[in-house]
């Protein structure tokens, strides 16, 4: 039977974006909260920061191996196997963390468990089931599931500090791993891969019909028509510019997320104030996805792709400042760019795909796509640590970052998913071919 509020029926997609927004919240925090891991850590082994550092991009590496299988599980198997797994995963990480005493421990856990586990359940593994439910608010949908990394930033980031603080960060790894663990497991169960699983159709409009809600939202129906397999789309250059623009975006954003924190201590703000600014990122995130992801319904995915990176190469501008002028009135602009548009990437970044190559073999294209997101996502933090060991400077790594965030937009124009499907926004202009 379908919920209901005051009588009227809820369409059930919008209770998977409820608990997409509860598992975004707790499971994309616990992952961020390695940059709070990391000082701790730093200090006590007291080994390189390109070699701490490696742990997170380590998890990344695994990730890119996992995630094609994760997408094709996906297709096989539907997302609570898939999301559930994933749970399970990360809670062992952070539960086996502090009984680590040597990096490779430190490389199994913090690093492949946790990484490894993350992706089959928050950015990656939503974008692979919610897409289905969404076709007319597919952006609004997913900015709305990922926008709950922001509730966990104001809660579960300060608390996960103060028990480092109080108790060190081993006791910090434990708490997270039974958070994880007890608040995601039981809600997950409700998942469903397609609305045609329980007789809907997309935008919950009824009965099942097999045909798209969006009638008229196709461009180029010749591509449409082709049935999508991951070999074709791998013959595609649509497929590769994706590709580039998702590593290139992903580096730069845990670029800054993992050294954030390191650098603003480093240039001389208080760790509480580095936690602060780490968590009020994702806290700006909130208004910013969900906003950015209404907006990409109505102007195209491209613009958003390109404004989220405008946030990232602003954010850079800043931090460079900051490290010339520590001041806190330059550290409030940088948490309003980098969280407002910056993090504004991830409410495009599953509609882009699908709207290329939208079919029956989507889970595996993504998750391959994907790929070169999470490499990026590895490289970026480890390159960033190796740069600052050898220059004694964060300047280089930021500055490169810039034109990596430049690059990113203009690979997704010429991707061209607009050229495609046009969003709910555009399908008037639409002229199918």
């Amino acid at each position: 039977m379908m919920p209901r509020i005051r009588g009227r029926p809820i369409f059930y997609g919008w209770v998977l974006v409820a608990v997409g927004f509860l598992t975004m919240a707790v499971g994309v925090n616990a992952r961020t909260a390695f940059s709070l891991l990391f000082p701790p850590i730093l200090r006590d082994f007291g080994w390189d920061s390109g070699v701490t550092a490696g742990i997170f991009s380590f998890g990344f590496l695994v990730s890119a191996v996992v995630t094609p299988f994760v997408g094709r599980l996906m297709d096989r198997r539907g997302p609570r196997l898939v999301v559930e797994l994933g749970i399970l995963t990360m809670s062992a990480g952070l539960l086996l963390a502090p009984l680590a005493q040597s990096p490779w421990e430190l490389y199994i856990s913090l690093g492949a468990l946790v990484g490894g586990g993350v992706n089959c359940f928050t950015y990656i593994g939503q974008s692979l089931y919610l897409t289905n439910w969404f076709i007319r608010q597919r952006g609004l949908a997913l900015s709305i599931a990922f926008s709950g990394v922001g509730l966990g930033s104001i809660t579960l980031l300060p608390l996960l500090q103060s028990v480092i603080v109080r108790d060190g960060w081993r006791a910090g790894s434990w708490v997270l791993g039974f958070v994880v663990l007890i608040l995601l497991v039981p809600p997950n169960l409700l998942l469903r891969h397609r609305p045609e699983d329980i007789c809907l159709t997309p935008d919950g409009n009824g009965a099942a019909t097999g045909k798209s809600d969006l009638a008229g939202n196709i461009v180029d129906r010749r591509w449409t028509a082709i049935d999508w397999t991951l070999s074709r789309a791998l013959g595609t250059a649509r497929f590769w510019w994706i590709a580039l623009g998702y590593f290139c975006g992903l580096y730069v954003w845990y670029a800054v997320q993992v050294h954030q924190t390191e650098y603003l201590i480093e240039i001389g703000f208080s760790p509480a104030t580095a936690a602060w600014a780490l968590g009020a990122v994702s806290l700006a995130a909130v208004p910013g996805q969900i906003a950015l992801g209404h907006l990409s319904d109505r102007i195209g995915r491209e613009w958003v792709w390109t404004i989220g990176n405008t946030g990232f190469v602003l954010c850079c501008v800043i931090l460079i400042a900051l490290g010339n002028t520590p001041q806190t009135r330059l550290l409030y602009p940088m948490v309003l760019v980098q969280g407002l548009l910056g993090y504004g990437l991830t409410s495009v970044m599953g509609a882009i795909p699908a709207e290329i190559f939208e079919g029956r073999n989507f889970g595996s294209i993504f998750g391959t796509a994907m790929v070169a997101a999470i490499l990026g996502g590895a490289i970026g933090p480890w390159v960033t640590g190796v740069l600052h060991d050898h220059f004694g400077s964060y300047l280089p790594a930021f500055s490169s970052s810039i034109g990596l965030s430049l690059i990113s937009a203009i690979a997704i124009w010429l991707a061209a998913p607009r050229k495609v499907r046009s969003v709910a926004g555009r399908v008037q202009n639409a002229a199918p071919d």
